[in-house]
C-alpha cells in the first residue's frame, strides 16, 4: 500500500508515521486490497486535526478527527477508519452469500393454452 503524508504547520515524528504505518496495515488486512492512503495532520493553535483517506478499489474511505494531542487525534481516526472497513467488508459479504436469483430462469412456471383448457 502506498502512504503519503502531508505536515500542516507540524512535523511527523517518527512516532506517528510508525502508528500510522502499524495501523493502516492492520486496516489493509481487514480489507484485503487498499490501494493507498493519504495521512494530513494539521496544527492550530491548540487543536490538533488528523485526516486519513483511504481508497479501495469499490469505495474511498475518510475519517477526521481532532484533540489536544496530535497522537490522540491520529489514533481516534485510525479508529474510525478501521470502523468504516469492517462496516465495508460486512456489507461486501453480504451482498456476495446474498445474490439475487438468476434472471434467466422464470420466477412461476408457465403452462400451454392447449393443457389450461
Amino acid at each position: 500500500m502506498i502512504v503519503e503524508y502531508t505536515g500542516r504547520s507540524t512535523t511527523i515524528t517518527p512516532k506517528l508515521k510508525k502508528l500510522a504505518d502499524d495501523e493502516l496495515a492492520r486496516i489493509d488486512g481487514i480489507i484485503g486490497r487498499s490501494v493507498s492512503a493519504h495521512v494530513i495532520l494539521t496544527e492550530d493553535k491548540y487543536r490538533q486535526i488528523a485526516e486519513v483517506t483511504l481508497k479501495t478499489p469499490l469505495d474511498i474511505l475518510v475519517a477526521t478527527c481532532e484533540g489536544t494531542e496530535m497522537y490522540t487525534a491520529l489514533h481516534d481516526a485510525l479508529k474510525k477508519i478501521e470502523l468504516q472497513a469492517i462496516k465495508h467488508k460486512e456489507r461486501k459479504i453480504t451482498v456476495e452469500r446474498h445474490a439475487k436469483p438468476n434472471s434467466s430462469e422464470p420466477l412461476i412456471e408457465l403452462r400451454p393454452a392447449a393443457l389450461a383448457s
